[in-house]
C-alpha cells in the first residue's frame, strides 16, 4: 500500500488534490490504515494519472471522469470518445481563436503608446468602452 505522499510523487497530483478528488467522488476512496492515514494501490495511482492527463489537456472534470469510464468500456466506447475530443478541440480552437483576437488588440493598443507623455492613448481608449 502507498502512503498519499508517495501517491502524490507518482501521480503527479497534489495532496491537496487527491483530498479532493476523493472528498467529491471522482476517484474512488481511498483506504485506510489502522490509524487512519490513506492508502492507495497501483490501481488507484494509475487512476490518478489517467485524471491528471486528461486535466493536463485541458478535459473538464466531468470529461476526464467520463473518459476514464469509458477506458473501461467495451471497444464501442470510441465513439463516444471521438466525440468528447472533438467537442474539446472545438472550444480550444474557438478559444485561440479569441486569444489571437485579443493579442491583435492589445497590440494596437501598445503600438499607438509613446513614452513621456501625460496624454496616454492606450488609457483613452480602454475609457472609451
Amino acid at each position: 500500500m502507498i502512503a498519499i505522499g508517495e501517491a502524490s510523487r507518482l501521480s503527479g497530483v497534489s495532496i491537496e488534490t487527491i483530498r479532493y478528488y476523493e472528498r467529491e467522488g471522482i476517484i474512488s476512496t481511498a483506504g485506510r490504515t489502522a490509524s487512519g492515514r490513506r492508502t492507495y494501490t497501483d490501481a488507484e495511482i494509475s487512476e490518478l494519472r489517467f485524471i491528471k492527463r486528461s486535466r493536463d489537456l485541458g478535459f473538464s472534470i466531468s470529461d476526464a471522469v467520463a473518459l476514464r469510464h469509458l477506458a473501461n468500456a467495451p471497444s464501442d466506447a470510441c465513439e463516444t470518445v471521438e466525440q468528447l475530443g472533438r467537442k474539446h478541440l472545438f472550444n480550444v480552437q474557438a478559444k485561440l481563436a479569441e486569444l489571437q483576437q485579443l493579442e491583435s488588440a492589445l497590440a494596437e493598443l501598445v503600438a499607438n503608446c509613446t513614452k513621456g507623455l501625460s496624454d496616454c492613448p492606450m488609457l483613452d481608449a480602454l475609457r472609451a468602452r
